[in-house]
C-alpha cells in the first residue's frame, strides 16, 4: 500500500483558503479517482473536492466548519502499490472538473448543470449512501434542519433530490405540531403536574441603546467578502454618479412581439448588449487602475459581470469575452449563470475576473440606485424598474414605459463628460433599439 496525501487545491482568483462544510468520506472508506470526498465553502460558492486518487481512505485533516488553507492537507489514501504505479490521477484537483476524462464525466459545457450522478463507491455497513441532490446547498439546507436525505421522495423521475423536496419536508415537518394541538385530550389520561419553570436568563443590554440584544450571529464568509469588497471601494475609488430617465416604450413592445413566436431575450441583455457596444466606444470604463494607482489598464474584450440575489447573499457571476455575444447569446449564458448562482453550483472560476458589472436592480422592483463599484472595476451600470409614467411625445403627454439608467464611476479614470457620453449611448439605442441593432454584427444572433 502507498499513502498519498491530497491537499487542498487552489480554489480559484484570490481564495486561499475554504471552510470545510461537511465530509462525503469517512476513514475506511474506499473511493475511486474523481469521487466527491468533502463539501467545502469559499467566499464565493459551494463547491464539491474530487479526489485524485483511488483507494482507502487512511485519514481525514480537520472537521466540519474549521477552515483549510489552500496547500494545506485534506484527505490519505492507500492505494494498492500496482495502482499507484499505474494511477492517471492528476493530483491537481480543479474544483468541478476532477482529474481525468472517465467516461461519464461532464465535457468542460456542462461543469455548472445542476445534476448531481450518482457515485460508485465502497462505505463501511454503518454509513448511509450519499443522495444524489441538485445541488451542495440542497444537502446544507437538509443537515441544518436534520432532515435525512434518504428518507425523502424525490419530485423529479432521476431521483435527484431538490430544494423544492427539502422545503416541502419542512413544511410537513412544522403542521404536525400544529395538527397535534388541536386533538381533544383524553379523559382517561390524568394531566401531569407542571415541572417548575428553569428562571430565564438575564438578557444581556446594549450599553449604546439600552435595549435588550436578541441574538448576535457572526457574518458568513460570504457577507464577509461582500463587507470588505464594498469598503475597500467606498476607501479608495472617489466615485461619481450620473443618471438618466428613458423611453423603453419601443424595446419594451419589441421584446412582447418576439415573445409571441418564441422565447424573447431578456429585457438585460438588451441592455446589456447597448451598453457593450458602447463600452468599445469607451474602454476606460472597463478598464482597471494599476496597483500603484498611476495608470489604466485596458483589455482587449470585456468580462461582464451581473449582480445576482441568491439565498447566500449577492453574488457576481461573469459572462466571459461577453463582447463577442449577440443579445440571444448573452440571454443564454445569463440565465445559465444566475441559475447556477441560485442553486449554489457555480465554481468560483465563474465569479472572478469581471472588467465591468451591470446591476439589475429594478427586477427588485427598485426605480433607482446609485450602486458602489466592484471593486478593482472603475465602473457600475444600473438599471430600474421599467414602469408606464406620463411623458410627453411631440407635445402630448402620454403614457410610456419609462426606466432609469445610472452609471457610477471612478473620476480618477474619467470625467463626467465620458461618463454621461456613455450612458446616453446606450440610452438612445434604448430608445431606438432596431437602429442599434442594426448597427451591431450578430447583435440578435440565431
Amino acid at each position: 500500500m502507498t499513502a498519498r496525501v491530497f491537499t487542498l487545491p487552489d480554489l480559484g482568483e484570490g481564495l486561499t483558503d475554504a471552510e470545510l462544510v461537511r465530509w462525503l468520506v469517512a476513514v475506511g472508506d474506499t473511493v475511486v479517482t474523481d469521487q466527491p470526498i468533502a463539501e467545502v465553502e469559499t467566499a464565493k460558492s459551494v463547491v464539491e473536492v474530487p479526489s485524485p486518487y483511488a483507494g482507502r481512505i487512511a485519514a481525514l485533516h480537520g472537521a466540519e466548519g474549521e477552515n483549510i488553507l489552500v496547500g494545506a492537507p485534506l484527505i490519505e489514501v492507500e492505494e494498492p502499490a500496482e495502482a499507484s504505479a499505474t494511477s492517471s490521477g492528476s493530483g491537481a484537483v480543479l474544483v468541478g472538473y476532477g482529474t481525468t476524462a472517465h467516461a461519464g464525466r461532464r465535457p468542460r459545457a456542462s461543469r455548472t448543470t445542476t445534476l448531481e450522478p450518482p457515485r460508485a463507491t465502497t462505505v463501511t455497513p454503518s454509513r448511509p449512501p450519499l443522495v444524489p441532490v441538485v445541488s451542495p446547498v440542497v444537502r446544507a439546507l437538509a443537515r441544518s434542519h436534520g432532515i435525512d436525505l434518504s428518507t425523502l421522495r424525490p419530485g423529479r423521475p432521476d431521483g435527484v433530490v431538490t430544494r423544492h423536496d427539502v422545503e416541502a419536508a419542512l413544511s410537513a415537518r412544522a403542521q404536525v405540531p400544529a395538527r397535534a394541538s388541536t386533538a381533544t385530550p383524553s379523559p382517561a389520561a390524568p394531566a401531569a403536574p407542571a415541572a417548575p419553570a428553569a428562571p430565564a436568563a438575564p438578557a444581556e443590554t446594549d450599553p449604546r441603546t439600552g435595549l435588550a440584544v436578541r441574538e448576535t450571529t457572526a457574518f458568513s464568509r460570504l457577507r464577509r467578502t461582500v463587507a470588505e469588497t464594498m469598503s475597500r471601494s467606498r476607501a479608495e475609488i472617489p466615485e461619481a454618479t450620473v443618471w438618466v430617465d428613458v423611453d423603453a416604450t419601443e424595446l419594451w413592445d419589441g421584446r412582447r412581439r418576439l415573445a409571441r413566436t418564441g422565447r424573447a431575450p431578456s429585457f438585460l441583455s438588451f441592455v446589456a448588449r447597448f451598453a457593450l457596444t458602447a463600452l468599445a466606444r469607451h474602454p476606460e470604463l472597463a478598464g482597471r487602475v494599476t496597483a500603484d494607482g498611476q495608470g489604466l489598464q485596458l483589455f482587449d474584450g470585456v468580462n461582464l459581470g451581473f449582480a445576482a440575489d441568491t439565498d447566500r447573499g449577492l453574488l457576481v457571476p461573469v459572462v466571459r469575452r461577453a463582447d463577442r455575444l449577440s443579445v440571444r447569446e448573452l440571454d443564454a449564458e445569463l440565465d445559465r449563470l444566475a441559475q447556477a448562482a441560485r442553486e449554489g453550483t457555480l465554481p468560483p472560476a465563474d465569479l472572478a475576473g469581471s472588467t465591468f458589472t451591470i446591476n439589475n436592480y429594478g427586477s427588485l422592483g427598485v426605480d433607482g440606485s446609485a450602486a458602489i463599484i466592484n471593486h478593482p472595476e472603475v465602473a457600475i451600470l444600473g438599471l430600474g424598474r421599467a414602469i408606464e409614467r406620463p411623458w410627453v411625445v411631440d407635445g402630448a403627454i402620454v403614457p410610456r414605459r419609462i426606466l432609469q439608467l445610472s452609471l457610477v464611476f471612478d473620476h480618477r479614470v474619467t470625467d463626467g463628460g465620458v461618463a454621461a457620453g456613455f450612458l446616453r449611448d446606450i440610452a438612445d439605442a434604448v430608445e431606438s433599439p432596431l437602429g442599434a441593432l442594426a448597427d451591431t454584427p450578430g447583435a440578435v444572433g440565431g
